[in-house]
């Protein structure tokens, strides 16, 4: 068996790596595909090195977020490898959804990880790549009960498995070597992390009120800065508190290893939402709404959107709950994709 992995993007780096360890360990040959939706040299080299990834196959180095232009990119190599029985994408990035174009185009059949997902807002670009890649995709991997739920009611048609989230996977392989390997390297004194990156956070109005909102914080913030947001900050002039530490983008142990210790996890990111969880680390979410509905509902997570009055307030009061269900699976995910591919959802 051969399988066809398509990544773009951090988090998607993450997601992929115990997946691949999980086919190299099952004897199944991976094609890895990078297709540089988000690309910097540096982050993406640390990410290979630190998790143990293949090299990829192909590397596109695209350094565009147009579907279009990504889909043409993916097409021209899923057409070198017509043998391939999966494409296998990731989350709910552009990448995603020209993987899963392409594929289909071609005829190979696609597995979606991270299936069924829904925020139930319709502006972000994200929820329409994942009801669209749910359309289209023939296996679509759950990582929960609730999200199996939701594609039958939406009467998607592909075959259906419930196996988990692979970032639990990843938590549960890398986060203790990350503990270890940096444990004299973060703050014995109490901090926030900060994290902000999505395209509509690093608009001048709204980024301009998210740094508001930390710079009126009271404690040490340590914010690791996304290239793209590093450089939005400089062009729309703003300035940050001396108390918010901008530091450059982390691999992903060092990151694991900061993020695992801080006091309150401040983002804009879906899967570092999960991870808080995960840490045992309450988390304030810079957008309207979330996949992960449920680190909201057990109170883990609070939504604050841009609002700098509410994200002070959020990370002020700020507290895990005393009793915490487990969420989005046991750490073995990638185990079931294997035998869900193997079996084609079965």
């Amino acid at each position: 068996m051969r399988v066809l992995t398509i990544v773009g993007n951090r988090p998607q780096f993450i997601k992929a790596a115990p997946l691949s360890l999980a086919l190299s360990k099952a004897g199944i040959e991976e094609v890895a595909l990078h297709t540089g939706q988000h690309y910097d040299s540096a982050m993406s080299r640390i990410f290979y090195d630190e998790l143990a990834l293949p090299r990829p196959s192909y590397s596109l180095d695209l350094r565009t977020a147009d579907v279009d232009t990504l889909r043409r990119g993916v097409g021209e190599v899923v057409r070198q490898q017509l043998e391939t029985d999966w494409v296998v994408v990731f989350g709910d990035t552009n990448t995603t959804l020209a993987g899963a174009q392409a594929g289909v185009e071609v005829g190979i059949a696609v597995a979606h990880v991270e299936a069924g997902l829904r925020s139930g807002d319709l502006a972000m670009p994200e929820e329409r790549n994942r009801i669209e890649v749910d359309r289209i995709a023939s296996l679509l991997l759950c990582p929960d009960d609730h999200s199996r739920r939701t594609l039958e009611r939406e009467e998607v048609k592909g075959a259906k498995a419930v196996v988990g989230d692979v970032m639990a996977d990843a938590s549960r392989i890398f986060v203790p070597l990350a503990r270890e390997r940096f444990s004299g390297q973060t703050d014995s004194a109490p901090y926030l992390l900060a994290t902000v990156h999505r395209e509509a956070n690093v608009e001048e109005r709204r980024l301009s009120r998210i740094i508001e909102g930390l710079n009126r914080l009271g404690e040490p913030v340590r914010f690791p800065t996304h290239p793209r947001t590093a450089a939005a900050i400089a062009r729309f002039g703003l300035t940050l508190g001396s108390h918010v530490r901008v530091m450059p983008p982390l691999g992903y142990f060092e990151f694991a290893a900061l993020a695992s210790k801080a006091r309150v996890i401040v983002t804009d990111s879906g899967g570092l939402q999960k991870e808080a969880y995960w840490y045992g680390v309450p988390c304030v979410t810079l957008r309207p709404s979330t996949e992960w509905v449920d680190t909201v509902r057990v109170g883990a997570n609070v939504l604050v959107d841009d609002d700098p009055d509410a994200l002070v307030a959020a990370v002020t009061a700020a507290r895990m709950p005393p009793k915490r269900p487990t969420l989005y699976g046991d750490g073995y995910a990638s185990t079931r994709i294997v035998h869900a591919l193997r079996h084609g959802g079965r």
